[in-house]
């Protein structure tokens, strides 16, 4: 875990205050944090008495090396942090949000086909150790399967221990995720057999019960990084060579928009109503509320009316009468 970053500039009591009720709200504002202690570290290395436009605008031209998007991001934690201090504060400045980049069109999320999946389970058994990570194809193709069978966040996943996964009643424990929410997340036989056998090689290395049950030896606890996972994966990503539409490699979380969508698809073909189970799927995901997890209806939508079309034109085929016979016959 990063250490906090002790915050020194003029707007140091507001940029704490406003990050300790953000976290009572259960946001983990890692992001926003870095964000907040860059403009602390700007004002402070200059001495300034108050953030002003002048000294805003100034800040925002030292992110010109990132893109519109994340610059926008980071001038938007600004301003919610000043909005926040105009509650006490009715002169506070508080940045025009027309100044700030255009807004992007979202990225569409990367939805895997069954065969890219077991395109990537093959791929990572293909992976050699190495003296820092003994158990690369074992903890890489374990990887996938969480990430995609039990639709786990990177962050999820690197912090399971031994201890939280239980043999008998196939489950994980995820502790403490976003929203400060535990849950228990049940496994697919499938998958609770592969964390079985990755357990067989995990036992040949040394480690507690609250040991990372992602092993590597990079340092104390040996726990992987969310970085370090997710460059991992997406190495997985490119061997397969899977791209999404404009050629860019897929997001990891792309892996936990496609359980969603599988999940729903597979209740569907079943003759299930997938918005009836929205509820259980928000559970086991570990959503604030079924509002997120409906936005993976959307995502099905076009699955379901291609099944649709295919559906009616066989169903034409059927009932329309054969040519030149009559349909009084």
């Amino acid at each position: 875990m990063r250490a906090e970053p002790t915050f020194r500039s003029v707007i140091a009591p507001a940029i704490t205050a406003f990050l300790d009720l953000k976290r009572a709200l259960g946001c983990q504002y890692a992001r926003e944090t870095a964000a907040l202690a860059n403009l602390d570290g700007f004002l402070d290395s200059r001495r300034a008495t108050a953030l002003t436009a002048d000294r805003f605008a100034a800040w925002a031209a030292t992110l010109a090396s990132v893109t519109p998007r994340v610059r926008r991001d980071r001038m938007r934690v600004v301003r919610n942090l000043c909005l926040y201090q105009r509650r006490t504060d009715p002169d506070c400045f508080v940045p025009d949000p027309s100044g700030f980049p255009k807004a992007e069109p979202p990225r569409p999320p990367f939805i895997f086909s069954e065969s890219q999946i077991a395109d990537l389970l093959r791929a990572a058994a293909k992976l050699r150790p190495t003296c820092r990570s003994p158990l690369r194809a074992e903890v890489f193709r374990l990887a996938v399967t969480l990430l995609y069978a039990a639709g786990l966040r990177q962050g999820e996943l690197v912090r399971l221990a031994l201890s939280d996964y239980d043999p008998c009643q196939r489950t994980l424990h995820v502790r403490e995720s976003k929203f400060h929410k535990s849950r228990i997340t049940a496994l697919s036989a499938s998958a609770a057999r592969e964390v079985d056998r990755y357990l067989q090689a995990r036992g040949r290395l040394p480690g507690a019960v609250d040991a990372p049950l992602l092993a590597n030896r990079y340092g104390p606890g040996q726990a992987y990084s969310c970085e370090g996972l997710a460059a991992g994966v997406q190495s997985l990503f490119r061997a397969v060579g899977i791209r999404d539409a404009a050629g860019r490699l897929p997001r990891v979380h792309s892996l936990r928009h496609t359980h969603a969508v599988h999940v729903l698809l597979g209740w569907y073909r079943a003759g299930v109503d997938p918005q009836a189970k929205l509820p259980m799927l928000a559970a086991s995901m570990g959503h604030a509320s079924v509002a997120s997890t409906a936005y993976y209806l959307s995502l099905l939508d076009p699955v379901v009316e291609e099944a649709s079309a295919r559906f009616a034109r066989y169903a034409r085929s059927v009932l329309e009468p054969a040519a030149g016979e009559s349909s009084h016959a």
